[in-house]
């Protein structure tokens, strides 16, 4: 395998949040979906945050959604 592709893969469950939130030029934090939408071949935007704070508590929001009985 090459190095950059190595470098990709998470080695823990914590270590995905850094592949899901990204910081934009603006400053603020964007939120994406774990998985890629079929159709566009990209991740989804799940929200735009001020904080990574807040960007992460959304996260945790949403796994909780998706994961309740």
């Amino acid at each position: 395998m090459s190095e950059a592709l190595c470098r990709r893969v998470p080695a823990k469950q914590e270590d995905i949040k850094v592949f899901m939130i990204r910081k934009l030029r603006s400053g603020q934090y964007r939120l994406y979906s774990r998985k890629i939408d079929p159709k566009t071949g990209k991740r989804r935007n799940l929200g735009t945050f001020p904080t990574r704070a807040k960007a992460e508590r959304h996260e945790r929001a949403v796994q909780y959604f998706k994961r309740r009985a």
